[in-house]
């Protein structure tokens, strides 16, 4: 390629192995619009520029396959697909990710809290009350009830970060209630890093400090060496491989609600053939995260949990009803919480979000809608999702008039040109899009893991990175 550092190792140079790699008008991670490498990538691709690049990549899917790193999506389960090359992070890059990071996290707790308490945003006119009218996860049996004893309501976060064509970092979604995948950033880095130069920050021991202390922090006052248990559905759940992998990362009991017992208003379990214990902490993995049913009715999970929590007798890691603070609307007004409730310019911005239940912003979407990203509000994992600029006339018109027909229902968003990134493609590297999920731990304050998962869309031009649709992962370093 034209202007590309020809780095030698062995009788490979690097620009022989980059000779159809196009970073294009989309901002590329490893190297510069010119097409010289990024200085801090340069070690990582000199390294890989002797390697058998196929060899490595199937070397790679091989361990993830002996060691069981799988997921579950809509057609079974499949293996987890690891891309060779790290997503790296200068220090100068992650610091203010960090920063805005932890702020975003606590005024979304805030909300999460004002909404089942005295409701000041609403009315106080900052977010409108038809948020809550809509709100496919607002949980009415908690209104003026209850608030965790002690911990946050999202104990974890797990955000969506994407980088625009000029690199600027903006969070595209929330994700409050069960947030995956960090048991696969820890796969990736055990996959990935051995074998390449560099110094990434560690981020097995922070992971197993920071949910580990965020889950004790949820315990009721006074519990001297809380007893906490990671709850599952069991093999059926999609996750459940992460589910037995933080388990152990934790040395938590695995447990299912057929290993729980109500005592009185405690909580017990039953778990590895050990004599009864009570609960302190429940770190809730289940499918079902919902409090009630469609008919208002309890679901097993809140039959099981709902009065210990009220009593205060259990914390719950996620605890009920904070999916209201993921819900699709709520992100069009995050910026607006960061201000309302720390009183600070938020440092993280959100991606251009419209509330099409306001007339000039529906207004507005109409006008330019072929180019923006139409979403249900209660939707999650793409599902749903209509990136007009990318899709059929007949798909666009058919979400338009879905749009027309119920505003409320829908949030649209600016169209983000996703960065890219090398990836292993055959023998050479070929840019692939890719996101961002970072891992937020609230506690006593929250606190934020170093890099997260990188996911990428292993297709090229592709633009949906979720790994049911042959999306996979990057190990992710921040730089020392």
């Amino acid at each position: 390629m034209p202007g590309t550092t020809a780095i030698m190792e062995g009788s490979v140079t690097l620009s022989t192995v980059l000779d159809a790699y196009d970073p294009a008008s989309f901002w590329d991670e490893g190297f510069a619009a010119r097409g010289e490498p990024r200085p801090h990538y340069r070690p990582v691709l000199q390294a890989l520029a002797g390697r058998d690049l196929a060899g490595r990549n199937e070397a790679l899917r091989e361990a993830m396959a002996e060691r069981g790193v799988v997921f579950g999506g809509a057609t079974g389960v499949q293996p987890f697909k690891v891309d060779p090359v790290p997503r790296l992070i200068t220090p100068a890059d992650w610091e203010p990710l960090e920063r805005g990071l932890a702020q975003r996290v606590e005024a979304l707790n805030r909300f999460i809290a004002d909404v089942y308490g005295e409701r000041t945003i609403f009315s106080e006119g900052v977010v409108p009350t038809r948020l809550l009218d809509g709100a496919d996860h607002l949980e009415p049996r908690l209104v003026g009830r209850v608030a965790p004893s002690r911990g946050a309501w999202a104990t974890v976060a797990g955000l969506d970060l994407v980088r625009d064509g000029d690199g600027a970092w903006a969070v595209l979604e929330d994700n409050l209630r069960t947030p995956s995948g960090l048991a696969y950033l820890l796969a990736a880095r055990e996959g990935v890093s051995a074998a390449l130069p560099g110094e990434p920050r560690d981020v097995h021991a922070p992971a197993r400090e920071l949910l580990g202390e965020a889950l004790l922090a949820a315990a009721p006052e006074g519990r001297r060496d809380p007893f906490v248990v990671l709850l599952t559905d069991g093999p059926e759940n999609s996750a459940y491989w992460e589910h037995r992998t933080l388990a152990a990362l934790l040395e938590l009991p695995l447990v299912t609600l057929a290993d729980l017992e109500r005592r009185g208003t405690d909580l017990v379990a039953r778990a590895g053939g050990e004599p009864p214990r009570r609960v302190d902490v429940v770190y809730r993995r289940t499918d079902e995260d919902r409090l009630t049913d469609e008919h208002g009715a309890l679901t097993a999970v809140g039959e099981a949990l709902l009065e210990p929590w009220l009593q205060g007798r259990i914390g719950l890691a996620n605890a009920f009803g904070t999916g209201v603070a993921d819900d699709k609307l709520a992100h069009a007004y995050a910026e607006e919480m960061i201000r309302f409730y720390l009183g600070q310019e938020p440092e993280l911005p959100s991606v251009p979000t419209y509330d099409l239940g306001e007339q000039h912003a529906l207004d507005e979407a109409l006008d330019r809608f072929d180019e923006l990203v139409v979403k249900p509000r209660a939707g999650y994992g793409g599902e749903g999702v209509v990136l007009c600029a990318h899709e059929p006339a007949e798909v666009v018109r058919r979400a338009r008039d879905a749009v027309v027909a119920e505003p409320g229902g829908f949030i649209a968003q600016q169209t983000i040109a996703l960065s890219r990134h090398p990836a292993v493609v055959g023998d050479r590297l070929e840019p692939r899009h890719v996101d961002l999920r970072p891992f937020a731990y609230s506690g006593d304050r929250v606190r934020v893991l170093p890099g997260g998962l990188t996911r990428v869309a292993l297709d090229a031009g592709a633009m949906v990175v979720n790994s049911s649709q042959n999306g996979g992962g990057k190990d992710t370093w921040v730089m020392r």
